[in-house]
Parts: structure tokens; sequence; C-alpha cells
């Protein structure tokens, strides 16, 4: 059974598909075919079956709670939920059902990615169908790729087109992973505005004081955002001596007004920075979420834990080629910023109680949708986590901070039928899970490249 996404005043909550679901005008349905769903525009649309019942056999799965590799389960899946999980000797798989084979395989819970952009840049696309387009196959490969669950950090100048997708998925259009969204973002305009000339109304929101700084809030949440973003660094810059200087874009009351006004709405925010006065003011006024944060120190970092923050590094997006190339250009050689940022996850790291997420970045420029699974291995080989701790970033950690800790990130019972499975051990090797055979999601396969796997009890 397939879940919808409903507004209910400020707040979002989950419901059955089903009961959302009514036979159009007039009853009984006189139309071709049996009687059909019911979309958002009022149009028909053929209905997705529910999933049944079906066993998985694993040869290992990962405890993502406890981090530890068991062997030899089984999980029963009855609709879009695992029905019961454990030792194959103590569960009971009800007669008749389809099993699954992985017994030759690592089974692990759907990845969480927590910093997604399904759409590319407006910039390069011609149109908005075009870019609509492209963040729905952006959508489909990122779930084709195990991430059946997204936090999706701002449309890149397409307006709410993210809340049409989410709700798309969520009402069973096509299949996509589970997303929450941020909309536009939130820019600090330091310039006043130009009689006679409107911003942009696809682009971020541009705020130049307090008062409109918390009425942007309200509009995007209104309009159906999950997530607020926020942006308190601009670009950086080295100094003669070396020093890194990072851009402050909001004054200090109008971030804590912004982070505010959020949290007043029941809502989180996320906080793009780079450095410098910016990040600092961001984790003093308790922006729940800390973004790429390239020079994150020892007392930033025991800041963050004593508030409970959570650090998303997007580490593989910001030590790229690209990074080198635009230091070379600036301080000839001489300086670098890949370095000062993989230190600053290993303090990151290093810091007990920090809880570190998994977050690509991902947005069709330099980093393509599907191949997320490379900020695992370099959370293992660059920011110094093992490989325990980088899959719990991108399950455990990634699902509370999404607040769905009692519905992802995990395979245990209750939970959605979120599911993949690699040959290997990610354990042993990381880039285990830039190679996934199988994805379910809410008990529906959606990928197997496991041969023939699947039998009848």
């Amino acid at each position: 059974m397939k879940t919808l996404l409903i507004a209910v005043g400020l707040s979002s909550v989950f419901v059955s598909a089903a009961s959302a679901q009514v036979q159009p005008p007039p009853a009984p349905w006189r139309g071709a075919g049996p009687t059909p769903c019911v979309g958002s525009d009022k149009g028909v649309y053929k209905c997705v079956p529910p999933p049944g019942t079906v066993a998985i056999r694993a040869g290992r799965l990962f405890d993502a709670t406890t981090g530890q590799m068991l062997t030899r389960r089984v999980v029963v899946i009855s609709g879009e939920r695992i029905a019961d999980v454990g030792p194959e000797n103590s569960v009971k798989i009800p007669p008749g059902v389809q099993v699954i084979d992985l017994s030759q395989f690592t089974v692990l819970p759907g990845l969480i990615d927590a910093h997604t952009h399904m759409f590319n840049q407006r910039a390069s696309t011609k149109n908005a169908e075009q870019s609509m387009l492209i963040a729905v196959q952006n959508a489909q490969a990122d779930l084709r790729a195990g991430f059946t669950s997204a936090r999706d950090m701002s449309s890149h100048g397409n307006g709410y087109g993210d809340i049409e997708i989410r709700n798309a998925i969520n009402e069973g259009r096509f299949e996509g992973p589970r997303y929450q969204v941020s909309t536009l973002g939130i820019v600090w305009g330091a310039e006043p505005r130009k009689p006679g000339v409107a911003d942009n109304p696809l682009a971020s929101t541009v705020v130049r004081n307090v008062e409109e700084a918390r009425a942007a809030v309200r509009e995007q949440i209104s309009r159906g955002a999950d997530w607020i973003k926020l942006f308190p660094t601009g670009a950086y810059s080295f100094d003669a001596a070396g020093k890194a200087h990072y851009v402050l874009t909001y004054p200090m009351p109008v971030l804590q007004a912004l982070i505010d006004e959020t949290h007043r709405l029941g809502k989180k925010t996320g906080c793009h920075v780079y450095g410098g006065e910016g990040q600092k003011n961001s984790i003093i006024a308790g922006c729940d979420t800390i973004e790429h944060a390239f020079d994150l120190d020892q007392e930033q970092a025991n800041m963050m834990v004593a508030k409970g923050l959570y650090y998303d590094p997007t580490l593989q997006r910001y030590t790229e080629p690209y990074m080198d190339d635009v230091d070379t250009k600036n301080t000839g050689g001489k300086y670098r910023m890949i370095p000062i940022f993989e230190h600053a996850v290993q303090i990151a790291n290093a810091t007990k109680g920090m809880k570190i997420m998994m977050g690509s970045g991902a947005d069709g420029s330099t980093y393509p949708h599907g191949a997320q699974a490379l900020d695992f291995e370099m959370l293992v080989r660059h920011g110094g986590l093992t490989p325990v701790r980088a899959i719990q970033a991108g399950t455990v950690v990634n699902a509370e901070v999404l607040g769905w800790k009692d519905r992802v990130g995990s395979i245990d019972k209750g939970k959605y039928a979120d599911i993949i499975a690699v040959s290997g051990d990610p354990l042993a090797d990381i880039t285990e899970l830039q190679r996934v055979k199988f994805v379910m999601k809410g008990g529906r396969v959606i990928r197997s490249d496991i041969g023939g796997a699947v039998s009848t009890k």
C-alpha cells in the first residue's frame, strides 16, 4: 500500500493512499476498465496493486541500529511493512508465500541521501517541462541505486516543483524515494530592491530584514516545505598568508529569526555554510543540520554536540577536481581547500557524540544521480569513519534527522520494507554499496539483478 503526504494546517502526516483514493463521479465507475484511482488533479489513473506477503532469506543482514553484521536471517514482509525479522530457525515463513533468496548476498536497509537536488540548475535547461522530466529521471536513478529515502535541499530555481515530485511519488504516479523537500531556499539580499524590479518567484526567496525573513519561512511552509534551506555564508577566498575567509550573508538577528520561525512552525532548518562567522552563527542559532562546513574546528564541533545538531559534510561533492582547479586559479596553486575540508570531517569523526550524516549534493553537474554511494567510500577513506559508521550515517542517523526513525533506516518489525542487497560485504569493502543488486521499497521490488532467486514455499 502506498503512502500519501497530506498537509494538515502547517504539519504533514502519512496516511494510507487507499484512504485518499476516491471513486470518481458518477459512482459507480462508468468509464473504461476497473475502478481507477484519482490523482490530485482529479484525473484518473490505474491503481497500483498493493504488495502482498513475501519473505527474504538473507545470508548476511546489516543491523543498522547496533552496527552488527548478522547471518542467516529471514525477513517476512506483509504489504509495505516488515512483519517479522530474525534468525532463520526462529522466524516462520507462511506457507505459499513468495521467497526471495538472498542467502548469497548482504541485505541492508534502504539507503537515505540527506542532501540531493532532484532538479538540475534551471539555467541549464530550456523550460519548466524539461526541468520536470529531468527531475523525474533523477529521482528514479536514485531509487534504483538503493536510495529509498532522501531529503531534497532546494529546487535550483524551479520554484515549488519538488513538492509536486514528492506528492506524485507518494500518490503512486511513479516510483521514487520517500522525499522531504526544502523548496526554494532563502537567501540574503545585500542590496536594496530596485523600484519596479520583482524578484524571480522560481528562485530562492530574497530577504532583507527580520520581518521579511519570518514571512518567507511562513510562505514556504504553507506551500508544503518540509525543511527550510538557509545560506549563512557565501564564497571563500584565501589571503596572502593562506588563511581562508568566507563571505557573511545574513546578519545574526535575521538568521536567528529564520531558524526560530521555522522551529515555531514545527519544521527544521538546513544551513549551507563553508566557514567563518556565518558558520559559527549557524551553530549558535541552532540550525538543525550544518551542511558542508569546510573548516569546522573542535570548538564548533563541541558546540554542535552540546546543541544536538547534525553534520552533513557532502564530502565527495566538495573534493572533486574542480575545487583544486578554482584554488589553483585563485592562488597560483599555493593553497587548497580540500585538505582543510577533509581535516574538518576527521575532527567531526573524532568528536564524541557528533552525529555525522551522509549527503551527496547530487545535482546533475559534478555529481550524477544514482552515484551517491561514492560518498560512503569518501567518508571512510578521507573522513576517517569506519564502514559501520558510514553506513549508519546513510541509514539510522539520516532517518533520525528526518524524524522518520520509526519507519525507515533499519530492518525492524513494523518499519517500511525498504531493503537493498549487494553481493559482497560492505564492512570489508565499502565500495560494495556502489554495486547494488536488489532494491525493494515498501514491499515492492524496484530492481532485481540477482538471477533466479525467487521461489514459492
